[in-house]
């Protein structure tokens, strides 16, 4: 018969040993009852972990685009809510056009109705959401419009110098009075339109771009997202704004002033259509990015409740995995305490 020793030490460490094992089932365990998941999905899952990594990866995707179309709905919103303010205030300068025309008003009121419209006009294109300018195309960093009436306006000065050029004199002089309908119905088309409908418009008024924001909204669908103020309808408005501004504070004769007047009230009339269009562009583009992120939020939905059928664990037996291993590493601290106090001196005596 063989005799094997026994030691307090080997005791000792064996506890150890089943110590360690079982706090590291406790990390485990304790995690899988804080998230309602197994804590090692590979371990757990073998070969279908892939499965609920391409799962995790789509719902990954799928909230980061949904995310992002919050954004988008927001800058929609905010240029929605600019296209509403800007046919508000192209009709308020049409009311006070439409009064100049039946003798109902001054041209110095009809002046500075337009005024008032090309400084709102201004201040609206203007306008910057989370830091970036709505109207500015894909130019997002910096104001897409100058300002016509600022102190060294280029827009402005080209204005008065075609004006010089055309007649020989500023609009301010007493020769102004000689201008005749033909003639500036003559320096409007040929003059004018071309700062605001050709070249000059990018020269001296806008520094936005002509390509717009193209955002993705779903996993396979992009859409433009923004307006540019390099919109006919708006280059028309502030043409139309530009030309009460700067020719009816002169001496024109009243042939001419009914002219301005007259080509100004087509001007805005083509605006409020053009910005009409846009306005229901935009509650186009609202719609599917709305429709889009509804689709999406019904697929994460699903993903979610395919990685929980994969992952989930039964909450009450996570919880009873804790208490016990808890219970047993009590009591494993509990016996190595006693064992380390055994020893052969204390035996003896």
């Amino acid at each position: 018969m063989k005799t094997s020793s026994v030691s307090t030490a080997a005791l000792s460490n064996a506890l150890r040993y089943a110590q360690a094992r079982m706090q590291s089932d406790l990390v485990k365990a304790s995690k899988e009852a804080a998230t309602g998941k197994v804590a090692d999905v590979g371990l757990a899952l073998g070969s279908r972990t892939a499965q609920s990594v391409t799962f995790s990866r789509d719902l990954d995707r799928l909230n980061v685009i949904i995310d992002s179309n919050g954004l988008v709905a927001a800058r929609l919103s905010s240029t929605q809510t600019s296209l509403g303010q800007l046919s508000s205030f192209a009709q308020n300068l049409l009311s006070s056009l439409t009064a100049a025309t039946s003798g109902d008003s001054t041209a110095g009121l009809t002046q500075s109705a337009g005024q008032a419209a090309l400084q709102q006009l201004t201040s609206i294109l203007n306008t910057s959401v989370n830091g970036e300018y709505l109207f500015a195309g894909t130019n997002t960093d910096v104001k897409p419009i100058n300002d016509f009436t600022a102190s060294g306006s280029p827009a402005k000065a080209a204005f008065d110098a075609a004006f010089v050029a055309r007649f020989g004199f500023t609009q301010d002089d007493p020769a102004a009075a000689s201008i005749t309908a033909q003639q500036m119905d003559d320096f409007i088309t040929n003059d004018v339109e071309p700062q605001f409908l050709g070249s000059g418009w990018q020269a001296n008024w806008s520094n936005a771009t002509d390509q717009q924001i193209v955002s993705r909204i779903a996993l396979n669908e992009n859409t433009p997202t923004s307006i540019s103020a390099n919109q006919e309808g708006i280059q028309k408005f502030a043409m139309a704004a530009a030309m009460v501004t700067s020719l009816l504070s002169g001496n024109l004769s009243e042939a001419a002033r009914s002219t301005v007047i007259s080509r100004s009230v087509s001007l805005v009339g083509e605006t409020l259509g053009g910005i009409g269009q846009l306005q229901s562009q935009t509650g186009i583009i609202q719609k599917r990015v709305a429709d889009a992120s509804d689709r999406m939020k019904t697929q994460v939905d699903l993903f979610e409740k395919h990685i929980v059928d994969l992952e989930s664990v039964d909450p009450t037996e996570a919880a009873t995995r804790v208490a016990d291993l808890t219970d047993h590493i009590n009591t494993s601290l509990a016996l190595t305490a006693r064992l380390q106090q055994l020893s052969l001196l204390k035996y003896l005596t």
